[in-house]
């Protein structure tokens, strides 16, 4: 009886140490779980892909980093989009949104955070909102845009940054494009055997910041999505405080484009008319 329970002291000992050691691995290389930014190879696609002008334009962050985007005006011009993408590629990547924006009359400034596309810089929580916070001054301060011209358009990841940034500065409305409702929340459903809430050093609370927001949300998600459950946009959806729109797209996480059929087309097009519609009429220039 007493080597028996030797040998299964041993055999606990041995699953502790290999559990902690995988807990310590995942802690220290966390950061190459979060961010992808080389899936996608070099930025060698422009918006001149989907025949639309566009202004390479390089934004200064508050902490040093220089942010590479892109400007693409529309005309006439009805509103402005400011599009933060997810955790893998680059705004290379992102060009097929830019004809169904472009046809509605909204100009749109695609940045890459840093460390992504020819931005400089590592990712991090805190540098994505700080990169989101520097493409609105840019389009604020130095574009003279108001934020009631403003419509934030996140996808995945940077739904979870746009959010962020939407509770601070009360864009015209917000689009969630296939986002989670935290990072941990997401990491717990992945890993259900790992303390995930303990280790990990990347909150992207979307639902906490959601709910900061006073404007009109849509919240974009495919049932079919294999990454982010569907359940989490409908915690999204159930979140948002002020007029909302839930739309039920099909397709895998990278799959289900928020323009892929005509019907989802016109319900981006109507949500984000309405809202524009509702701030006091001015006079927009691309310039």
């Amino acid at each position: 009886m007493a080597a028996l329970k030797r040998m299964l002291l041993q055999i606990l000992t041995v699953i502790a140490v290999a559990y902690g050691a995988v807990v310590l691995l995942l802690w220290l290389t966390q950061d190459r779980l979060v961010y992808f930014p080389h899936i996608g190879g070099a930025v060698n696609t422009t918006p001149a892909r989907v025949k639309l002008s566009f202004e390479n334009v390089r934004i200064a962050t508050a902490d040093g980093e220089t942010l590479a985007a892109w400007w693409v005006p529309a005309e006439p011009l009805r509103g402005v989009i400011l599009l933060l993408h997810g955790n893998a590629g680059s705004i290379a990547d992102r060009t097929d949104y830019l004809p169904h924006f472009n046809a509605m009359g909204h100009a749109v400034l695609l940045v890459d955070y840093r460390g992504y596309g020819g931005s400089t810089g590592k990712p991090s929580e805190a540098g994505t909102y700080a990169d989101a916070q520097a493409a609105w001054h840019w389009l604020v301060v130095q574009r003279g845009f108001r934020p009631a011209d403003i419509v934030l358009v996140g996808e995945s990841l940077g739904g979870a940054v746009a959010a962020e940034l939407a509770a601070r500065v009360q864009p015209r409305a917000l689009v969630l494009i296939s986002a989670f409702t935290s990072a941990t929340d997401l990491g717990g459903e992945i890993y259900p055997w790992l303390p995930v809430r303990l280790i990990s050093r990347y909150r992207y609370d979307t639902l906490r910041h959601l709910r900061k927001f006073r404007g009109p949300v849509l919240v974009a998600h495919s049932r079919d999505d294999e990454i982010v459950p569907f359940a989490h946009g409908e915690r999204l959806y159930a979140a948002a405080t002020g007029a909302k729109m839930l739309l039920e797209m099909r397709g895998g996480h990278n799959g289900g484009f928020l323009f892929g059929r005509p019907e989802w087309a016109s319900m981006v097009g109507t949500f984000i008319r309405h809202s524009l519609a509702a701030s006091p009429a001015a006079t927009l220039s691309n310039n």
